[in-house]
């Protein structure tokens, strides 16, 4: 019987860290929002324009050679972009800009 009040004791602690991290995670993740929307506006009003990644013309080669994939996964290699947001980035590129 001890043992069971045992289990339900550390099922309960996992449950509440589990909980406690879970809300810490999602208040650096809206902070982290609010920082980018902050920094874009600054950006804006000074009139700054975010310097584009190096080698993103190798990235353009290969979407001019059809090797989509490839592309998708060099920018997020040259980014650190996540998979939506580099397909999204790579498909979105210029392919007549060098």
């Amino acid at each position: 019987m001890n043992t069971l009040y045992v289990l339900l004791a550390v099922l309960a602690a996992a449950g509440w860290i589990t909980s406690t991290v879970t809300l810490r995670v999602r208040a650096l993740e809206d902070k982290a929002d609010r920082l980018e929307r902050r920094l874009g506006l600054v950006l804006d009003h000074f009139g700054i324009e975010e310097p584009e990644p190096a080698r993103l013309d190798e990235v353009r080669a290969l979407m001019r050679d059809g090797r989509t994939v490839s592309a998708v996964k060099l920018y997020r290699a040259i980014t650190g972009a996540g998979l939506l947001e580099a397909k999204q980035a790579v498909e979105s590129l210029d392919l007549t800009r060098r």
